[in-house]
């Protein structure tokens, strides 16, 4: 393949937005992800503008990229005041991340299990409208397909392409590929890579796939169970991994590893052994 991705890990903002970029430097990643605020909360956080620039700096002085993940509370399928409560949150998660020089900010697909399903997605649709009506930032959102946990809403391919399309600001909005996701969810079977990637260049979703989290399994393919394992150490498998991410219309930003370190406290041999891939 004739260009890389920036690859790492989920680091910690404890130090800082900039003290999150060195550390995923100072372990050998060219890429990480982080939590623009409180994982547990949609709270609005204040935007810190200067430590954000200062990390934004620090990656373009070396080459990095990032993206940001949204609370876990965040819920696109929501509606009436869940839904604005989620709006504000989203805007304030692409403030930081484009303060930061983030790609975008990855948002789960969303729920909605007691909630008549046309409702459901037209409520993801209003949400990412009301999301991206004023915004004109480079950050973009990133739709994540579910791992079928919390039902069969998300799993596809084409839900996220479709919902993508029906919103007012498509150009916006891009994608997040979980590997774990659509393993676990029956979407991606790796004995049979081919099918996924045929199938998302024909409804044109690899085009504007901005991010991959590259998790192995720690379930069997379909089990609809959310756990991830470290790459290579569960039932996808590296050859299976490396099928997907060699594949030629796969062509991610960046790639994050969602998991445990290794042995050394780093990701340093997992980044190693994606790189050799490219």
């Amino acid at each position: 393949m004739s260009s890389r991705p920036a690859i790492g890990s989920h680091v910690s903002i404890r130090g800082g937005f900039k003290g999150a970029a060195r550390a995923a430097w100072e372990s050998g990643a060219t890429g990480f992800q982080y939590f623009p605020k409180n994982p547990r909360s949609l709270k609005v956080k204040p935007v810190n503008y200067r430590d954000a620039g200062d990390c934004a700096l620090f990656c373009r002085e070396k080459g990095m990229l990032s993206i940001a993940h949204t609370p876990y509370p965040t819920n696109m399928g929501l509606g009436g005041s869940s839904r604005i409560a989620t709006v504000m949150s989203l805007k304030n998660d692409l403030e930081i991340a484009e303060a930061c020089g983030s790609v975008g900010i990855v948002v789960h697909f969303g729920h909605f299990q007691d909630t008549d399903p046309l409702q459901g997605y037209q409520n993801i649709i209003q949400c990412m409208n009301e999301t991206l009506d004023s915004w004109e930032g480079r950050a973009k959102l990133l739709i994540e397909n579910q791992a079928g946990n919390g039902g069969p809403v998300g799993t596809t391919l084409e839900e996220l392409v479709k919902v993508r399309e029906l919103s007012l600001y498509p150009d916006k909005i891009g994608f997040c590929f979980d590997t774990c996701h659509a393993f676990a969810a029956g979407t991606w079977n790796p004995s049979d890579t081919e099918v996924l990637v045929e199938r998302g260049q024909a409804l044109g979703y690899w085009k504007h796939l901005a991010a991959l989290h590259l998790n192995d399994s720690l379930h069997p393919y379909g089990s609809r169970r959310d756990r991830h394992a470290r790459i290579g150490d569960g039932y996808i498998g590296l050859k299976g991994l490396k099928a997907l991410l060699t594949a030629e219309p796969v062509r991610p930003e960046v790639i994050v590893m969602e998991t445990e370190a290794g042995a050394d406290g780093t990701f340093q041999a997992e980044i190693a052994t994606v790189q050799s891939w490219y």
